[in-house]
Parts: C-alpha cells; sequence; structure tokens
C-alpha cells in the first residue's frame, strides 16, 4: 500500500474538504489543510475582488505548510476550489514550494459551474510527478453544498484512486 497524503485548500473548509475527507475515509493517510498566514478578511465580494487580482497576478500567499516535508509520501492528492478557472492562490504556493519529483499527484477541484484549467494547471506545477485519476466536482451555484455531478462519477472517481494507491482492482 501506497502513502498517501491529502493536501487541500479550502476557504471555509466546505466543499473541497467534503471530498478531501471522502477521499481519506477511502484511501487513508494524512488529511492537511492548507492555510494562509494572512487570512482573507472583509466582505464576499472584498474576498472575491482580492482573490481574483491574485489569481491574475499569480500571487502565491505565504502559507503555513512551507515545510511540510513531501519525502515520505508516495501519492499526493491536491484539492482545491476552482477560482477563476484555475486553483486557488493558496493551492499555487504549495505547488511551487514543494518537490513532487517521482510522485503521484491526483489533482481534484470544485467548482460552482466550470472548472476551466484547474486540475491541469495543478498537474504542471507539480513537476516532476505523474498525474493520475483528475477529478472536477461541480456544486450547486447556490450554496447549500449539494453536489451536481452524478454519486455514481464520485464513486468511480474513489475507486480508480484506491485501486492506485494498493496497486490493486476491486
Amino acid at each position: 500500500m501506497k502513502k498517501v497524503l491529502i493536501v487541500y485548500y479550502s476557504l471555509a473548509n466546505g466543499n473541497t474538504y467534503q471530498i478531501a475527507r471522502r477521499l481519506q475515509q477511502v484511501v487513508g493517510g494524512d488529511l492537511v489543510r492548507i492555510e494562509t498566514v494572512h487570512p482573507y478578511t472583509g466582505s464576499y465580494d472584498d474576498i472575491v475582488a482580492q482573490g481574483q487580482r491574485e489569481v491574475d497576478e499569480g500571487y502565491c500567499p505565504e502559507i503555513t505548510l512551507s515545510s511540510l516535508s513531501l519525502t515520505d509520501y508516495d501519492v499526493i492528492a491536491l484539492g482545491t476550489p476552482t477560482w477563476w478557472y484555475t486553483m486557488a492562490p493558496a493551492m499555487r504556493s504549495f505547488l511551487v514550494q514543494h518537490d513532487f519529483q517521482g510522485k503521484t499527484v491526483i489533482p481534484f477541484s470544485t467548482n460552482g459551474g466550470w472548472s476551466g484549467h484547474v486540475n491541469q494547471d495543478m498537474a504542471k506545477l507539480a513537476k516532476g510527478a505523474a498525474s493520475r485519476c483528475p477529478l472536477a466536482v461541480t456544486f450547486d451555484v447556490a450554496g447549500t453544498g449539494t453536489i451536481e455531478q452524478s454519486t455514481p462519477a464520485l464513486t468511480e472517481w474513489l475507486r480508480q484512486v484506491r485501486n492506485l494507491v494498493t496497486d490493486s482492482a476491486l
């Protein structure tokens, strides 16, 4: 069995956390949340405007996991909400600060309507890693946290990741 690390960023510990937690329940491993040193504050509109500026600039905020070692892990699942068709800036920070050489990464993202190119962007920044089993999960835009994507699709993804981690077919 491969050693698994599940790293996710979630502004409100919501939808992305739900997927990360479900993955941990299926494959085990360590679950770690990325947090920014300086949390986002203000109204929703303030945070949206700041997030868009940061994405447009390729900004990498200071995060609390900068010293996390990936050495002991074989598979690293990377979860982020979609911010303007790509990853949240905190996930960008994590990816550029760590060495993924020889690792397998599993990018997954949550979105309210269209995932853009977020999973491809994460795979590209995880230099030296093999990207497997990408997943984009669409939640309702009304904010109730209901997964709009079919449950069988999510169940199939969890099965594929489990097989990858255990090197077996179920």
